[in-house]
């Protein structure tokens, strides 16, 4: 198989949104992470819920930071990120739905906007990727 398959080649729009997908994981992670209980207070949101999901974006971050690190970014890698970034869109609205959670309206909106954010940030990565 040849590289060209194997690696997606560097542009300047792939690069842009792997980068900026890395710092936003990375600093909603922390945030999250370090300030899950009064997140969740603001949301009404469980606890536990806000300080795993933080915690578990930080490798998430990591993968990321690898991926736009790299000379030329893997294409499956890439293809991966987008997959994750679409199953969080995902998921992040269905959990509104499952009962799960009862969030008030402005932990609606966070889950809603973090969504949408992820979803564009997906949309971006798919564009990119097939400039590649």
């Amino acid at each position: 198989m040849s590289t060209t398959t194997l690696a997606a080649r560097r542009t300047p729009l792939l690069t842009r949104v792997l980068w900026a997908d890395a710092f936003l994981t990375g600093g909603f992670a922390l945030v999250l992470a370090v300030a899950a209980t009064p997140l969740a207070e603001l949301f009404a949101l469980p606890e536990p819920l806000v300080r795993w999901a933080g915690i578990g974006l930080l490798p998430v971050a990591a993968f990321i930071a690898y991926l736009v690190t790299r000379p030329v970014p893997p294409r499956g890698g890439v293809w991966a990120l987008i997959v994750l970034n679409a199953l969080w869109t995902v998921d992040s609205v269905f959990l509104l739905f499952t009962g799960w959670v009862d969030p008030n309206p402005l932990g609606v909106a966070f889950v809603l906007a973090q969504a949408l954010l992820v979803g564009v940030l997906a949309e971006l990565q798919y564009v990119g990727l097939r400039r590649a």
